[in-house]
């Protein structure tokens, strides 16, 4: 069921507009994906989801819903589709990125890796074998290799074995993903990762052996992990040079609105972040002029709407002054309200560039719009 359409092309730029086919519905790409780790995007419902942000795909996380609530339950609710009432696609994240994360917590071996869960401490053990293992129970329309993501900064030595067991971890997750089927009645796709730190000798080497995999997508993976923007920017597009065009490119865990833009124009097509929602509940919005820190003195008697020209309902209809309340008495409305307006505002900005895209005045847009997105309000 996986198809990818590379529709436009921008002339000045490398940034692409396509469509992607699912089991669950149509994609349209450039795309950002809202995080849902635990089955849910914290705070927002579903219907608002789909209705006021206009999500089109959303992730799930293998690591979290292995712990909670288990296979055993989403296998019986049918997939995580049926579980948490999103008919929408959905992607999961292979829980490679917790190998990286819990590093007090686990240890790494050849077959794969074990880690005490931060819930209660017991011991578990992910192996390529198992991440797909649960990933089919997930029932996810896109799911990613079990890879390593290695801190930075790392040493040569380190980046380039790691590398070589992200790649090492691919070849089972293939093999065992190939041997198996999905379990709820549709295609599943899986997705390698770009791996090999800062380093542009590996960054190279992983890029042209994932791709060597020939699988639908492509996934670069590793960045945005403690780097200099400079350096996502350039291994970004080092890797988007060798990624095949005919097929979705996907970049891991970035970022801001002027990531998004920037990276967009060197070819990639999906993007998935925390920031968007994270920052929303500690009151930072972003908006098309720039970001609002709603905390601040100065909106406590500003009764004009949060974001009155904005794409999201929500913020043309409550004031800064409310939302400023809402959020120093934290008040859970004031982080929903928030995190509303950030996720529509995050979506708009990709639909945003893809209608660029394919007027052909992409490249002048985006270099006006990066000025304005990093103003202070």
């Amino acid at each position: 069921m996986f198809n990818f359409d590379l529709q436009y092309t921008d002339k000045e730029s490398n940034a692409r507009a396509g469509l992607i086919q699912t089991a669950h519905g149509e994609i349209q790409t450039p795309i950002f994906m809202p995080v849902g780790t635990a089955g849910t995007v914290k705070g927002v419902h579903q219907k608002e989801l789909k209705e006021d942000v206009q999500a089109q795909i959303i992730l799930g996380n293998t690591y979290h819903l292995y712990l909670r609530p288990g296979t055993e339950i989403l296998e019986k609710a049918g997939g995580l589709h049926q579980f948490n009432g999103w008919d929408r696609p959905i992607l999961t994240d292979s829980g490679g990125y917790q190998v990286y994360s819990l590093s007090h917590r686990r240890k790494i071996t050849e077959e794969g890796v074990t880690f005490a869960s931060h819930i209660d401490g017991s011991k578990h053990f992910f192996s390529p074998e198992v991440a797909m293992d649960i990933q089919r129970s997930i029932g996810a329309d896109i799911i990613m290799a079990f890879d390593e993501c290695p801190p930075y900064p790392s040493d040569y030595r380190y980046a380039k074995n790691s590398m070589d067991l992200t790649h090492r971890w691919l070849k089972r997750c293939c093999d065992h993903f190939d041997q198996t089927r999905g379990l709820y009645g549709y295609e599943q796709t899986l997705v390698p990762i770009v791996q090999g730190s800062t380093y542009p000798d590996l960054r190279r080497a992983s890029a042209e052996t994932i791709a060597s995999f020939d699988r639908p997508a492509n996934a670069i993976g590793g960045l945005s992990v403690g780097e200099p923007t400079e350096e996502i920017y350039r291994f970004t597009d080092l890797c988007c040079q060798i990624l095949p065009e005919e097929k979705p490119r996907y970049l891991m865990g970035v970022g801001t609105p002027v990531n998004l833009l920037e990276c967009i124009a060197f070819g990639v097509d999906m993007f998935d972040c925390v920031l968007p929602t994270r920052n929303a509940r500690h009151g930072l919005l972003y908006t098309a002029n720039g970001i609002m820190n709603m905390k601040n003195a100065k909106w406590k008697d500003d009764f004009s709407p949060i974001d009155e020209n904005g794409p999201c309902p929500t913020s043309r209809f409550y004031t800064k002054s409310y939302l400023r309340h809402l959020l120093h008495s934290k008040e859970l409305l004031g982080a929903q309200i928030a995190s509303l307006h950030n996720l529509s505002f995050f979506l708009w900005l990709v639909g945003e560039a893809r209608k660029h895209i394919m007027e052909g005045d992409f490249r002048q847009w985006k270099d006006t719009m990066v000025k304005d997105l990093q103003r202070r309000l």
